[in-house]
């Protein structure tokens, strides 16, 4: 059974929390559909259901989300069984906050989580391999022996039976 307990963290203003409740789901939205390269054009309904259906949900808020009184300016997800699995996706800073070391922090938190600290961490990015680094990803060894499913959009909208834009 996965820990439905949430878990929050404060520095300098900021807040980072996984309560999924606290999220602004159309920031998140907007982001990926209007600014990432990854998710360009995803529809409304896929943003919802991809938070709804991962493990945790990483909010960074300038403020207190637990106060009512917070902005979500970044956000990550994490799919895992929690014990040899994750995967890490969507994560983002909006524009406005970048520069501040708020992603190292965030992945500072994402990988010390007890439950993941130890966990196959895998993820895809164009642009951001010196901060993964960082934190312990490294390119895949024996590429040759790992297999993926391409990613099929029209085979997700019609499972959700949405049209795409």
């Amino acid at each position: 059974m996965i820990n439905k307990e949430t878990m929050q963290w404060k520095r300098e203003g900021f807040t980072i929390s996984t309560n999924k409740s606290y999220l602004d789901t159309e920031t998140i939205y907007q982001f990926l559909t209007t600014e990432s390269y990854w998710a360009k054009g995803i529809a409304k309904e896929l943003v919802i259901a991809s938070i709804d259906n991962s493990t945790l949900c990483y909010g960074i808020y300038i403020g207190d989300p637990s106060n009512g009184d917070a902005k979500l300016i970044g956000f990550a997800r994490v799919v895992s069984d929690l014990v040899r699995f994750a995967w890490l996706g969507d994560v983002f800073i909006l524009p406005d906050y970048r520069g501040r070391g708020l992603s190292k922090w965030l992945m500072e938190v994402i990988v010390e989580h007890p439950k993941l600290r130890g966990t196959s961490f895998n993820l895809g990015t164009d642009d951001a391999h010196s901060l993964y680094e960082k934190f312990g990803f490294k390119p895949i060894d024996k590429i040759e022996k790992r297999l993926a499913r391409p990613l099929n959009w029209e085979d997700i909208y019609s499972g959700y039976q949405l049209t795409k834009n």
